[in-house]
């Protein structure tokens, strides 16, 4: 939109940003999540203080983030993969499965935080980490997908 057809009131929120969504889901995180949490806020500390008082101005990101990290930490319930249940999916496993095509995939079942689908990381919370908790070697469990179902057959678990 031209800039001639804004009123200068209409800006008066441009620069504020959006609050960071929280499920209202406990907060489970691996040992290795918590770590990234903490390097990262303290990144961002770091930052806020190299660029003094004019941060807010300049990365207004600062103001949001550094609280909502603050918030994540200090509501993270720390489950170590290494401590879970070896012979059925639970949090923190990695779990390899086949499916119809014969394709193999491997995902990570990890905390909100710590997903990243691009890398097979998948939060506890998404309908494929849901199919897959509780789930053996050998058994078959149902993807439920907004394009259709899909059939998973769990060939290995693993806990790193």
């Amino acid at each position: 939109m031209s800039r001639a057809f804004v009123k200068e009131q209409d800006d008066v929120y441009a620069d504020q940003l959006p609050d960071r969504p929280d499920s209202g889901q406990p907060n489970y995180i691996t040992p290795k999540g918590l770590a990234a949490l903490k390097e990262r806020l303290l990144a961002l500390v770091k930052e806020k203080q190299e660029l003094g008082d004019d941060a807010p101005a300049l990365r207004p990101e600062l103001e949001r983030d550094i609280p909502w990290l603050e918030g994540r930490i200090a509501k993270a319930i720390v489950l170590d993969p290494r401590k879970q249940a070896a012979d059925e999916v639970q949090f923190g496993a990695t779990v390899d499965v086949l499916d119809p095509e014969d394709k193999k995939h491997k995902f990570a079942i990890v905390g909100e935080d710590e997903a990243d689908a691009a890398k097979g990381r998948i939060s506890w919370l998404s309908p494929l980490a849901k199919s897959l908790l509780g789930a053996k070697v050998g058994d078959t469990v149902v993807w439920k997908r907004p394009v259709g179902d899909l059939e998973l057959e769990i060939e290995k678990i693993s806990y790193k």
